[in-house]
């Protein structure tokens, strides 16, 4: 039988109004790649947090136990003397600073008063070459990939000698060929005696890596499934995540589409910062009444560009082309001008540019239209907080209060404010960009209805994802882009994965 490296025993850990972590028990078996299942708000990250030393020692009731020893972390520096590291899904990235001085920020090379910078960087590039990444150690963060800097991150980890690896949504943010070659790497580190802890919501991922799997569910443990004698099927996993079985992942509607309501002609967009590179070039599609327009495309293929750009002009220079909304040509100058007009774009990037943070979810959701709740531009409190209570029970928002900070949120709980916060601005358009990222199958369930209800109503949806099935699942029609180009487009009954990717190698040829 295989040594536990970790046994946390009876964690409970509580926030203001929510008891986050209820009696919680796990153990991780030494070399095993252990994966964490939950929905959003289960209380996965925050276990996490726990162990890391995030959530110091004393606030929180339990025990530790790491390689025998009782361990009474108070913070991160002391979880990784013992070879614990964490990346989380928000990558702990210093643009501006090189890959070299990223990855040894905190565990500089040298001596307490130098740092050898010859020792740094070719230490960096060992580290580089061991994860598979081909880039020089010089290079700036900025000048990389989402899926580049995913692997800085994990060769950061193993400057610091890490024996329990911990990785919050890995693959979030990375194409297929990214996920794939990153959950290779955990399986090569696995073979080397390096223990993982994945969290992720894509179960074929984790069917593909883990050798146990813990459900969360509310704080508590519901069970743990090991490979070596039990069924890994998502329908398994997904009937313990949300105490219920979800028969079909993306919900029926009846497809009533319309006529023409939005027609972009002859769209160009250049690099804002890299001068003579076309973010979108020459893009033409078009948008119905009541239709949810899938746009599929590997990373980097311009989508968000291309989205970015139409609301309000908020990416990209020289921006040329037409507009037409209704049949009637716009000028989309400024976001207030798109939002004016009835567009509304839920970004990608919820924490950077979607969401504040340190505001409360009532003030988050009333943003985009704060003039639906005031009087003479003065705001109205009391209907200020019944609108972002009334938001944040149709979304099914897990809070304590909806003055709450949006930053204390799980990352599923933000996207439904976020969501609701374009919701309440009534539009005609909703600009979904990656609307599922990073949150569990019942949330995207939750999410999928909404998008449904909205074309029920004659509005119309455009849909950005990575995942395939989800543009598939949900789409009426597909454009499939790359390099910045609309490829092709097709009937979404008639689609298929083959036939996108297909579509993709061929117009790089």
């Amino acid at each position: 039988m295989a040594k536990a490296l970790l046994e946390m025993r009876n964690i409970t850990k509580e926030f203001p109004g929510v008891k986050a972590l209820n009696d919680v028990t796990l153990t991780v078996e030494e070399g095993e790649i252990h994966a964490l299942c939950g929905e959003n708000g289960a209380g996965k990250s925050t276990l996490m947090n726990v162990l890391s030393g995030i959530y110091g020692y004393g606030t929180y009731s339990g025990d530790i136990i790491y390689d025998g020893e009782i361990c009474k972390f108070q913070k991160i520096k002391d979880s990784e003397k013992l070879g614990i590291v964490i990346i989380h899904q928000e990558l702990a990235l210093v643009p501006l600073l090189s890959i070299a001085e990223n990855m040894f920020l905190g565990n500089e090379r040298g001596s307490k008063s130098k740092i050898d910078w010859t020792e740094t960087f070719h230490k960096a590039d060992e580290l580089l070459a061991q994860v598979g990444l081909k880039e020089s150690s010089h290079t700036l963060i900025k000048d990389i990939g989402v899926g580049k800097q995913q692997l800085v991150e994990i060769a950061k980890a193993l400057g610091k000698k890490v024996r329990l690896l911990i990785l919050d949504e890995p693959t979030a943010s990375l194409n297929e060929t990214e996920s794939k070659h990153l959950l290779d790497l955990m399986l090569e580190f696995k073979k080397q005696g390096v223990t993982s802890i994945i969290i992720s919501h894509k179960l074929n991922e984790i069917s593909y890596v883990a050798d146990k799997i813990t459900v969360i569910r509310d704080g508590a443990v519901i069970k743990t499934l090991d490979k070596k004698v039990e069924n890994f099927s998502e329908d398994t996993i997904i009937s313990a995540m949300v105490g219920r079985d979800i028969t079909d992942r993306f919900p029926k509607r009846e497809s009533h589409v319309g006529d023409v309501c939005l027609e972009v002609k002859d769209w160009s967009v250049d690099h804002p910062i890299f001068d003579g590179i076309k973010v979108c070039d020459n893009v033409n599609f078009n948008l119905r009444k009541g239709e949810v327009l899938g746009i599929s495309g590997l990373m980097g293929a311009g989508r968000t560009e291309l989205a970015m750009s139409i609301f309000g002009r908020s990416y990209g220079a020289n921006i040329r082309g037409k507009i037409f909304l209704n049949g009637k040509e716009i000028e989309l100058p400024t976001v207030k001008s798109a939002i004016n007009s009835g567009i509304a774009y839920v970004t990608e990037d919820r924490k950077g540019n979607g969401l504040i943070l340190t505001e409360s979810i009532t003030k988050n959701t009333t943003a985009a239209k704060p003039e639906k709740i005031s009087n003479h531009y003065v705001i109205n409190f009391e209907k200020e907080k019944q609108v972002a209570e009334d938001m944040a029970k149709e979304m099914h928002t897990k809070c304590a209060s909806v003055l709450e900070d949006v930053g204390n949120l799980s990352g599923g709980n933000m996207q439904k404010v976020l969501l609701g916060k374009w919701l309440f601005a009534d539009p005609d358009i909703l600009i979904l960009d990656e609307p599922t990222r990073g949150i569990d199958v019942g949330a995207k369930y939750e999410i999928y209805c909404i998008i449904n209800r909205m074309v029920a109503e004659g509005k119309s949806v455009i849909l950005i994802s990575s995942e395939m099935p989800e543009v598939l699942g949900m789409s009426d029609r597909i454009y499939v882009m790359n390099e910045g180009r609309m490829i092709a487009e097709m009937d979404a009954k008639e689609a298929n994965q083959e036939k996108i990717m297909a579509c993709i190698i061929n117009s790089c040829k």
